[in-house]
């Protein structure tokens, strides 16, 4: 993390061998309903190669000055695609690097994956009491359109439905993240 309050992490396509701490982060953000390993697998086995509609990305941080120390995975997100419908399957980011952009970034690279799938719209949904979530895909120009009630187990959490229209141009200047760059 910068000085600034925002994040260097550097996006790239999440690949198998990231599944491990992807699931590290994902216990500690949603220990109730965490996503498995063979979930993980599941999407990624649809995000390589001729026909693929899942896109999937990690942030990771650089490596520390010593040798042994490997770059530290900070945030994670994925989309799937079906026809002119995409979905946010899941966004993550590190309790540590909230508030620094990198949740903007993880979200503008999956509307650019959308509208590369040729996507017309993007659903996904949130927990009702998580504001802060809500706020980012507000900002994105995502609009509630209805609820799940109970989705969130176990709790019996509502989940808050929304929806963006046409997402090539929700991502741009006014949302401060135009041109982030993705290796892979």
């Amino acid at each position: 993390m910068t000085a600034t309050g925002t994040t260097s992490a550097a996006l790239r396509e999440m690949r198998w061998w990231d599944i491990d701490p992807v699931l590290e982060l994902e216990r500690d953000l949603f220990p109730e309903d965490a996503w498995s390993r063979g979930m993980f697998w599941s999407e990624l086995a649809h995000a390589r190669g001729h026909g693929a509609t899942r896109r999937y990305v990690v942030a990771e941080e650089a490596a520390g000055p010593a040798a042994e120390e490997r770059p530290r995975l900070v945030g994670y997100a994925g989309l799937a695609a079906s026809g002119d419908l995409a979905d946010v399957q899941t966004i993550a980011v590190a309790r540590d690097h909230w508030g620094t952009g990198l949740g903007g970034r993880l979200l503008a690279e999956l509307l650019r994956a959308a509208t590369a799938f040729e996507c017309a719209e993007v659903m996904l949904e949130c927990r009702v009491d998580n504001t802060r979530a809500q706020r980012l895909y507000e900002r994105f120009g995502f609009e509630p359109i209805g609820f799940r009630r109970g989705y969130y187990q176990p709790g019996n959490v509502d989940a808050l439905v929304m929806r963006l229209t046409d997402p090539a141009t929700s991502v741009n200047p006014e949302n401060g993240v135009q041109g982030t760059e993705i290796n892979g």
